[in-house]
């Protein structure tokens, strides 16, 4: 029997052997992404561009496979880290219609090379089965999509079309035990609405963890929040026979370096103290408000610390230090201040102030450093006595000035098991440091300069 012989045999039977695939052509379509909460960026206008393959002719029973590559995702990475290899996984849904409609879930492979700053998004070719359920032409068109970023918080960006979308591909499906028919799919997912970007010109980030490119961002002014130190001085003890003391509350103005941006925020603060011997057990307090999570936190991930600044009688710092974040939090969820602790052996005699100092978190093997004005106001006065090896005169250990904030590794992504999207974990970690304080962040767009 000839080659062509057993090829209607076995295709009178229902079996299908190699169907040729439809002519792919590029579908575009206006799109609108919406970046992960904890980035703080708007809503992305962009264009995505996609082919769909799929067998051109089928058979009603048959389950065929649908292919969709992403051509162009609707953003770029944005110019603040790269994005790890194997981190990124798509998803998407497929509209099917025609003889037989359905809304096809696509599923893409957390593979990727690794993707640097400013450059195009490269997403896996996501797949799906369909299983045919009737004879005529059934279309297959592309539409909304998410892009997952899974180091070290997994952040989504969610993508939706903005405008009807051309199909991509067509199946001519034929009666099962009948003839496929001599034409192919053709071109008819040729069409493309071109879909121009509404978006601006201007990178943004995901913080999503580096799945959208920003629009334009129309600037705006940082309000720098009220300055602390305008109060006068703080509570006073340490003589006589009371061991615990407690300080007042002050409104601290802190200015944040963060390579995301310069922040500021106003952050109430109290210092406590008990006796203890000659020193004293510090515990700075932040409010005791609770917010929630702004994404999925990992534990031990996040440590908060300040220096303590000694005035008065005696001169130096005083290091105190939180606990780190002992269980995950997941997003939404509380997220409680720790207190700082620490001991204060004092250098000199006389009476001595305490007064809220500069602030460092640890995230992720990064750091970031938030200063108080000059002026800032005392929380606590004790009357001290020198101790041997007490604070006078010593220094801080974080920097007055604000320091490095990039920490040696957040402007440097890929750098340890977490780097792709440590700039979010840092934001995660300052909020919870600045605890019930109101942020007034510069705007992404500002940050990043017009493209």
């Amino acid at each position: 029997m000839s080659a062509a012989g057993v090829a209607l045999m076995l295709g009178g039977a229902g079996i299908l052997l190699a169907a040729s695939p439809a002519r792919a052509a590029d579908v575009s379509y206006a799109t609108e992404c919406i970046p992960p909460a904890i980035s703080g960026l708007p809503p992305v206008q962009g264009t995505t561009k996609v082919q769909i393959t799929a067998p051109a002719e089928a058979t009603v029973g048959d389950e065929i496979e649908v292919v969709w590559k992403t051509v162009e995702a609707a953003s770029k990475n944005p110019d603040v880290l790269d994005l790890q290899k194997d981190t990124v996984k798509p998803t998407g849904t497929l509209k099917v219609a025609g003889a037989q409609t359905a809304d096809l879930a696509m599923d893409g492979p957390r593979q990727n090379p690794p993707i640097p700053r400013n450059s195009p998004m490269v997403l896996p070719d996501m797949k799906a089965k369909l299983k045919l359920t009737a004879p005529g032409e059934i279309t297959l068109t592309p539409g909304a999509y998410n892009i997952n970023v899974s180091k070290p918080i997994s952040t989504d960006t969610k993508c939706a079309p903005k405008e009807a979308v051309q199909p991509g591909a067509t199946v001519k499906v034929a009666e099962a035990g009948g003839g496929s028919g001599g034409t192919t799919g053709g071109d008819t997912g040729g069409a493309s609405t071109g879909g121009s970007s509404t978006g601006g010109s201007s990178t943004g980030g995901s913080s999503s963890g580096g799945a959208s490119s920003g629009g334009s961002s129309s600037g705006g002014s940082d309000s720098g929040g009220s300055t602390g130190g305008s109060t006068s001085g703080g509570t006073t003890g340490g003589g006589g026979g009371q061991t615990d003391f407690e300080g007042k509350e002050v409104q601290v103005a802190y200015s944040c370096k963060t390579p995301i941006g310069d922040k500021e925020a106003v952050s109430p603060v109290r210092i406590n103290a008990k006796k203890n011997g000659g020193d004293f057990d510090l515990t700075v307090k932040f409010s005791k408000s609770v917010m929630d999570s702004p994404a999925d936190i990992p534990a031990d991930s996040v440590k908060p610390s300040m220096e303590v600044a000694l005035g008065g009688a005696d001169k130096g710092f005083v290091h105190v230090e939180g606990p780190t974040n002992k269980e995950p939090i997941k997003a939404g969820d509380p997220i409680e201040i720790p207190d700082l602790t620490g001991t204060y052996k004092p250098g000199a005699s006389g009476r001595s102030t305490l007064s809220p100092g500069v602030l460092t978190v640890e995230a992720l093997g990064t750091t970031t450093t938030c200063t108080p004005p000059a002026d800032v106001a005392v929380s606590l006065e004790l009357d001290t006595s020198a101790q041997p090896g007490g604070a006078s005169g010593g220094s801080a250990s974080g920097s007055a000035g604000g320091g490095d904030a990039s920490g040696g590794g957040l402007a440097e992504t890929g750098a340890g098991d977490d780097g792709a999207l440590r700039a979010l974990a840092l934001l995660a970690g300052t909020v919870i440091l600045i605890g019930g304080a109101v942020f007034t962040f510069t705007p992404w767009g500002r940050l990043r300069g017009a493209r």
